[in-house]
């Protein structure tokens, strides 16, 4: 039984920070773990992606310099810090895990196979 539950949203103030924590259950294998959000009345939206395999990470021009995605060391636990919070990143925010394909995309959210519930993000 595969789950994934985040944790870590709430309110804060433009310029604050946060950091939300997705922990994994149940999944053997994956290529990459990824963050997506999605604001009211908007598509959702590739935030940040990580290969699991080595590390590397990918990031949203929106997002790039002031958040950053990582793993614990078992690779249970995907974590996005949060710096310099704006109003416009205020959203559901969404951890989600791919396991491996051929022409997987990070940032296709498609190519997730499995979705946490959400945790919200409102920045004021």
């Amino acid at each position: 039984h595969v789950q994934l539950v985040e944790s870590g949203g709430g309110s804060v103030q433009a310029g604050g920070s946060l950091r939300l924590s997705c922990a994994a259950s149940g999944i053997t294998i994956t290529s990459h773990m990824g963050w997506f959000r999605q604001a009211p009345g908007k598509e959702r939206e590739w935030v940040a992606s990580l290969n699991t395999a080595d590390s590397s990470t990918n990031y949203a021009d929106s997002v790039k310099g002031r958040f950053t995605i990582s793993q614990d060391n078992a690779k249970t636990t995907l974590y996005l810090q949060m710096n310099s919070l704006k109003p416009e990143d205020t959203a559901m925010y969404y951890c989600a895990a791919a396991t491996p394909r051929a022409g997987l995309r990070w940032d296709r959210r498609e190519d997730y196979d499995y979705w946490g519930q959400g945790t919200q993000v409102t920045v004021s």
